[in-house]
């Protein structure tokens, strides 16, 4: 695997441990020091690499601050948007990006069917054998599903899901963040994580995408 994805890994498990017991300051700091990591990483990229990951800080920090902080779709152990969050997005993104141009991936035609296989075995486990009946996650699969067969970048959806689905499972088994059983409505159960979450990635990098060229 290539070294920024190593590096995102590592760094994400290292922070999600710091912060069980962290204050507020403390979760900033870590904070801090994830938007180093990243402007140290971005500075190695291209310019329109630096665009696509600041595109997807932007949109992923208004999607915490809606579902998190308003709807409460999804809960953080402090009832806030920890400061380390937006810029962790970036770092996820760029992970994303580094495998899906990786030539690991480009000679693996394995990669993306087992993930898709991955994914929606998850998804059907998730709809009828999970304690937390999970149709949300079911719905992201299905984005996930459809980005894979038509989308512009199907390996960086691959890459997505194999660090998202790793941080969801750290982030929630550690307390980091709780997925609330229901959506706001009520009616759309939510597994704790949704098992298809890496699909919302493939819209973000639909939003770079388009928005990149234009701010470039």
């Amino acid at each position: 695997m290539p070294p920024i994805p190593l590096t995102v890994a590592v760094w994400a498990g290292v922070t999600l441990l710091l912060d069980r017991h962290a204050s507020v300051w403390e979760q900033r700091g870590l904070g801090g020091l994830t938007w180093l990591l990243l402007l140290a990483l971005l500075t190695r990229e291209s310019r329109a690499t630096r665009v696509q990951v600041g595109v997807v800080v932007a949109y992923a920090t208004v999607v915490e601050y809606v579902f998190a902080g308003y709807l409460g779709v999804y809960v953080y152990r402090l009832h806030n948007v920890p400061a380390f969050v937006p810029p962790g997005h970036g770092l996820v993104y760029l992970a994303a990006l580094a495998i899906g141009r990786s030539a690991w991936a480009r000679r693996s035609t394995w990669l993306v069917p087992v993930t898709l296989t991955a994914c929606g075995a998850w998804a059907v486990w998730g709809l009828t054998l999970s304690p937390q009946k999970d149709l949300l996650g079911a719905f992201w699969f299905g984005c996930l599903l459809v980005f894979s067969r038509f989308g512009k970048s199907p390996l960086v959806y691959a890459g997505a899901f194999l660090i998202v689905s790793y941080l969801e499972i750290v982030g929630t088994s550690l307390g980091t963040w709780t997925w609330q059983p229901h959506d706001p409505t009520g009616l759309v159960p939510v597994g704790n994580p949704p098992s298809g979450i890496a699909g919302g990635y493939a819209w973000f990098d639909a939003a770079a995408l388009y928005l990149t060229p234009r701010l470039l």
